[in-house]
């Protein structure tokens, strides 16, 4: 597994190795110690799974609010998404930029985000399944989000959603 620099502050590429013979593929997703090497978060405490069945649809982006921040380890195991990272944090020199990047199981990469970062995707293929840790439970008070189509974010999505979560679409603008 080698961690690489994004563009945010704090935001990890994992390149993850695929080792592959007459029986299939292996593939370490994650391990304390390597984490706890980079510097990284190294305990998660939870797992998700999210399934995702119509080709473009977006989820996001979503945070946790103080004092339940958490670090979300991303990996999409099914279908191709367009993953977004937004960085909410103030006092971050990449604050309000974000990064997009194409997961797949093929792909072999894994995001790393760092609390205080909003995070979303929109599914590029039908039935997509993206694995989430967490470093931190979820705490339902503490959830927040942004419009996934803020003009403070800009982001560049690959293509327009044909189906959001209301709740996504209430989302308040950063200004």
């Amino acid at each position: 597994m080698r961690f690489e620099a994004t563009e945010i502050a704090g935001l990890r590429a994992l390149r993850l190795a695929r080792f592959e013979d007459a029986r299939g593929s292996f593939t370490r997703l994650y391990c304390r110690d390597t984490f706890a090497a980079e510097g990284l978060a190294d305990t998660f405490v939870q797992a998700s799974l999210s399934v995702t069945r119509r080709a473009l649809t977006l989820r996001g982006m979503h945070f946790q609010r103080p004092p339940h921040e958490e670090v979300k380890l991303v990996r999409c195991v099914r279908g191709r998404i367009f993953d977004v990272v937004a960085d909410l944090r103030r006092d971050s020199p990449s604050y309000l930029r974000w990064q997009g990047f194409e997961l797949s199981p093929e792909s072999d990469v894994a995001l790393y985000i760092p609390e205080g970062c909003a995070h979303g995707f929109l599914t590029l293929v039908d039935d997509c399944e993206v694995l989430y840790q967490m470093s931190t439970n979820y705490a339902a008070e503490a959830s927040g989000g942004v419009r996934f189509d803020d003009p403070a974010l800009g982001i560049a999505w690959p293509q327009g959603p044909v189906m959001v979560a209301e709740k996504d679409l209430r989302w308040p603008a950063i200004r």
